[in-house]
């Protein structure tokens, strides 16, 4: 076991530090019914990156490839926010949909022209989650904790909006606001996870867990706590897994999170049974 968290002691922390923002923010992607919200502001911010690459000639981990990636995710944050306000005739998940449709076109041509343009895919998609350093460590806890704190100082108005929006917008709140607020930290947090965990991983972090403690409680507080544990569980037995077999860790454990998903809603269903 000592040679287990040896070998996998960094990936593991960087995981842990990833699933405790991102099982909150999953908590009010669900309540705001905005499931695809992370596949489409890490594409964004993917094709910023890649942008970055070919004009300034520089690797995805670079001060120049952050900047340009936040832009994007930042204009796409104002443009949601206005388009739930403004746009009644469709939901805002299907803008959502339909804006990852053009990122991911965008994201395929660009890399068809840039240098290498399928390792960009291939981090963009797995990530480099055994490759994590001291510094990813850092920087996700610096970032992911400055994120934690405005969540928590402004927890109030987004909970209402997230709870019912037309409601909030009826007593006075400045909605589009909040939500632009909201969809920029959250991009932010999108940005940062998906270069080290990739695409698969930090959209099984942020929906599974939190869809898993849906099931058990109404509570923000137990939900959270749950979503927290079952995604805890999902990292230790999807790296055991991953050593054991030899197998990929991220696919590892986003497969362990779907298996507790599976359980989960079997066991809700025979207890509301009985």
């Amino acid at each position: 076991m000592s040679q287990f968290f040896l070998t996998f002691g960094q990936p593991i922390l960087v995981c842990l530090t990833m699933l405790g923002i991102l099982g909150y923010l999953g908590l009010h992607v669900l309540k705001r019914e905005v499931i695809f919200i992370d596949i489409s502001l890490a594409q964004i911010s993917a094709v910023g990156a890649i942008m970055a690459h070919i004009v300034f000639h520089v690797h995805d981990d670079s001060l120049q490839s952050y900047i340009s990636a936040f832009i994007l995710v930042l204009i796409t944050a104002l443009f949601y926010s206005f388009a739930r306000r403004k746009i009644h005739q469709i939901s805002l998940e299907t803008v959502i949909g339909v804006s990852y449709v053009i990122a991911a076109a965008a994201a395929l041509f660009i890399v068809g022209v840039a240098p290498g343009g399928h390792v960009h895919i291939q981090n963009m998609l797995s990530g480099s989650l055994l490759w994590t350093t001291w510094k990813d460590i850092l920087l996700c806890f610096i970032i992911f904790s400055g994120v934690g704190i405005c969540f928590y100082i402004f927890r109030d108005p987004f909970k209402r909006i997230s709870e019912n929006y037309n409601d909030a917008y009826k007593k006075g709140m400045k909605v589009v606001l909040w939500d632009f607020l909201f969809y920029a930290l959250l991009g932010i947090v999108i940005t940062v996870s998906v270069r080290i965990g990739g695409i698969v991983v930090i959209f099984a972090f942020l929906i599974i867990p939190a869809t898993i403690s849906a099931l058990f409680s109404n509570s923000w507080k137990k939900r959270l706590f749950i979503a927290w544990g079952v995604g805890i569980g999902a990292v230790i037995m999807g790296f055991l897994f991953a050593q054991q077999l030899d197998f990929s860790v991220g696919p590892s454990v986003s497969l362990f999170l779907g298996l507790e998903l599976i359980f989960a809603g079997v066991f809700s269903l025979l207890s509301k049974r009985t």
